[in-house]
């Protein structure tokens, strides 16, 4: 009999974003990759969190990304894990990015890297610098929000046993 294998979709986030920034707008974009770059990611050697995306000729790279190459490509060609990489994207979209930093002093960082079909796709994030105080509010109300619900939980068992 013929079995079918599930194909599970492999999503590589970069979690250190959420922390750092306020993502303010997200754009997916295409991405230029070498083959053995591709067979890399499906592998799941991808390191997204040192990252951060720059301007060039109006033309925008991802620089960062670590792709460790696979040990049967080692061989036969050489692998720069570190090399910059080029997005894809539509003349509009590059000129919204270009906006953003030249005027209103934002970053742009990769937020996840995904496929789309066959295709492999970043997202990446406009975004704005949090401050010490943010993050340590923000992770206050978290872990705050976190104890709510383990409150709530444990009220709501008390009823049902009651």
């Amino acid at each position: 009999m013929y079995t079918k294998k599930k194909n599970k979709k492999k999503v590589f986030i970069n979690k250190k974003v959420k922390y750092n920034f306020y993502i303010q707008k997200t754009i997916i974009s295409g991405i230029v990759l070498q083959g053995w770059e591709v067979k890399s990611i499906r592998v799941g050697r991808v390191q997204l969190s040192s990252g951060y995306i720059n301007i060039h000729n109006n033309e925008i790279y991802l620089i960062g990304v670590h792709i460790q190459p696979l040990n049967t490509v080692i061989n036969s060609c050489s692998c720069k894990s570190d090399r910059i990489r080029k997005l894809l994207l539509h003349k509009k979209e590059i000129e919204v990015i270009i906006n953003y930093i030249q005027k209103k002093s934002y970053t742009v960082v990769p937020i996840k890297l995904f496929w789309h079909k066959s295709w492999c796709k970043v997202q990446i994030g406009i975004a704005k610098g949090k401050s010490k105080r943010d993050k340590r509010l923000e992770k206050k109300n978290n872990s705050w929000k976190i104890e709510q619900s383990t409150i709530f939980k444990r009220i709501s068992l008390d009823k049902k046993n009651n």
